[in-house]
Formats: C-alpha cells, structure tokens, sequence
C-alpha cells in the first residue's frame, strides 16, 4: 500500500509540473488541466516517492513535479511492477501502460545532475476511472481476480 505525497500538473509540455494538491482525474483522457492529458497511453505519469528521495541524498534539488511526474506515491516501487498492473486510490483507478522513457538529455536535472531517474524509474497509466486523487490519499496495488 502506498501513500500519495504530491499530485503535480502543468499546462504545457516539457515543463516542471507544479504541486496541487488534488485533482480530478477523467476516464481515459487524464488529468484536467494537465497538459500530458488525452485519448494516449501517457495520460498521467508516476514516481515512486522513496526513489525521489534517492536522488536528493545525491545532491539534487528538486521540488515534486520537477520530472514532470504527476504523481509521487511513497511506498509503491512502481519500477518493480509489469505494465498492466491496475492501481486504486480512492474510486480511480489506473493502468500501467509503459515503464520508463527515453529522456531528451536537455532536461534541467539531467544538466545539473548528469542524470536523471524519469527514464529508469518513471511510470505511465491510463485512467480506466476517474475521481479525485489527493495528497493523503492511499494507493493500492489491485490484486489479481
């Protein structure tokens, strides 16, 4: 089970995502107001928390968002589960579609850092249902029927 830390957006592409706190998310379209949002496979993206943390101990400063995650949920190593797994939080539900992406090395972090955890660490899903996702929130990997 895992915890939601940050739920991030952002109204144009290739840019950081800003904290706001909750959200609605839209059956297979993604998040309102969030530019990644549409009828695609990346519809929203995800980092586990424990893993951002990581990254700082290494000298990083980065805020929740900065790697364009939507959400960052602390204790769910999403890296670790197969594409297809479903996810709940709340009534939403969400479907891993891809693991990682390649990564246009002229991102911010990969200049300062030489490195960067999205392409390695990063999840994308599909809405499968939709509601609201708030920090707070808990998450849960849906086991199998």
């Amino acid at each position: 089970m895992g915890k939601v830390i940050a739920v991030c957006t952002s109204p144009a592409k290739g840019t950081q995502k800003t904290n706001v706190k909750e959200a609605e998310f839209i059956e297979d379209y993604g998040i309102a107001g969030d530019a990644h949002a549409g009828k695609w496979h990346r519809q929203v993206s995800l980092l586990s928390y424990d893993k951002i943390e990581e990254f700082r101990a290494r000298g990083a400063e980065v805020e929740d968002g900065a790697f364009g995650e939507n959400l960052v949920v602390e204790g769910i190593d999403f890296r670790s589960l197969p594409v297809g797994t479903r996810l709940c939080c709340g009534e939403v539900i969400l479907e891993m579609t891809q693991i990682g992406k390649e990564c246009h090395h002229g991102c911010q972090i990969y200049q300062k850092m030489g490195d960067c955890i999205m392409p390695r660490e990063g999840v994308f899903a599909k809405v499968i249902r939709g509601g609201k996702i708030r920090i707070g929130d808990e998450m849960k990997v849906a086991e199998d029927e």
